[in-house]
């Protein structure tokens, strides 16, 4: 399941945002930095395509894909360079994708805790903490290898050795400004310094929480500017208005529809946020269809059929044969998979084969 971290500095409004993705009704304005629960909602993915497969196979079930939002404690500046307690570190730690909440709108009643708004200055802060809790956790490791390594023998010497030397590639790199991210890691060393769970190395999706009265020109404006300074591989820049979207997330599909209206609103942050999140993280969907289940399935965009077919059970992984595979748009045109077939639609591919967007499949296999 797809995993996103909310995360933000104190009054920045990251619950009212969390609210607003996943229909929740969170308590506002006092969880901010410490060891506080944390928020947790599971929302189902809106998918049109799953919808409109329905009425042809008129399945018991529909199985949209999920996303699990967490939302955590507000990090107070300084943080990272003092250390991020356990707790927090973790839960930043499990995240496919952090979503970063930064404070652009004014509210004389809610107190910013530098006292002006700067929403570029805020966003400049939090990155600085996830880099300097990076190079924390780095320069604690590297002291334990120093101390260990030549005790060692043989290959967890090696191991020890080549750990060293990756993370010492990612401290330059973070020294220099650069996001671990964006530092050449081959596959042994990506597995290597995978339990670590750095966060410049995670995808982030910077949203800056406007007013209403900031919607259009002014929010405009402020995500050029965050773009031009910050924009980078493996981060987007975006806004949208946290109190209204929440208030707008509270109201019936009719009601909410003729809100957005009249705010000039052309998606919900739920399906917005959702769309970045896919295209941030290189993910794609496929359909397994049929009279007792429609579902949509997460995988990355390249992943093959046999790597697909792992995903729904190991065992259909393990012994495939091969996948029948119908595209979304032929699909719909024919109706049915026997219809897809005699029009010369269906498709039999082996294990390489390179999954598409929207693909229906039905995989044989043989355990």
């Amino acid at each position: 399941m797809l995993r996103m971290v909310i995360v933000g500095l104190p009054q920045s409004g990251k619950t009212t945002v969390f609210n607003a993705l996943t229909r929740s009704e969170a308590e506002t304005g006092g969880f901010s930095s410490g060891e506080s629960e944390a928020n947790l909602a599971t929302v189902k993915v809106p998918d049109p395509r799953l919808d409109a497969l329905t009425p042809l196979f008129n399945p018991k079930r529909i199985v949209p894909a999920d996303v699990q939002y967490l939302d955590v404690a507000g990090l107070a500046k300084g943080v990272g360079e003092s250390g991020m307690g356990g707790q927090l570190l973790g839960q930043l730690a499990q995240a496919n994708a952090l979503v970063l909440v930064v404070r652009a709108f004014e509210d004389a009643n809610v107190p910013h805790p530098e006292e002006t708004v700067d929403a570029l200055r805020d966003l400049e802060t939090l990155l600085l903490e996830f880099t300097f809790s990076d190079l924390g956790i780095i320069e604690k490791r590297l002291v334990r290898i120093d101390q260990t390594v030549g005790k060692l023998r043989g290959t967890e010497r090696e191991q020890h050795e080549r750990e060293r030397e990756a993370l010492l590639r990612c401290k330059v790199a973070l020294e220099a400004d650069t996001p671990i991210r964006e530092v050449e890691l081959d596959e042994e060393d990506a597995r290597l310094l995978r339990g670590f769970g750095f966060l410049t190395q995670k995808p982030a999706l910077v949203l800056f929480n406007v007013g209403e009265d900031q919607l259009g020109a002014t929010a405009d404006e402020i995500v050029a500017v965050a773009r031009e300074r910050f924009g980078r591989p493996g981060v987007e820049i975006h806004a949208l208005a946290g109190q209204i979207e929440m208030e707008i997330a509270q109201l019936d599909a009719d009601d909410a529809a003729l809100f957005m209206a009249d705010l000039g609103i052309a998606e919900s942050s739920l399906d917005r946020v959702i769309r970045l999140s896919y295209d941030l993280l290189g993910l794609i969907s496929f359909f397994t269809v049929g009279p007792d289940e429609d579902r949509a399935w997460t995988i990355r965009r390249g992943a093959t059929a046999v790597e697909a077919a792992s995903e729904i059970h190991s065992d259909i992984a393990r012994g495939f044969i091969r996948a029948e595979i119908v595209a979304y748009d032929d699909m719909m045109a024919t109706g049915t998979m026997a219809e897809a077939r005699k029009a010369g639609k269906l498709r039999l591919e082996g294990k390489t084969y390179v999954m598409q967007d929207g693909d229906i499949t039905h995989f044989l296999f043989n355990v």
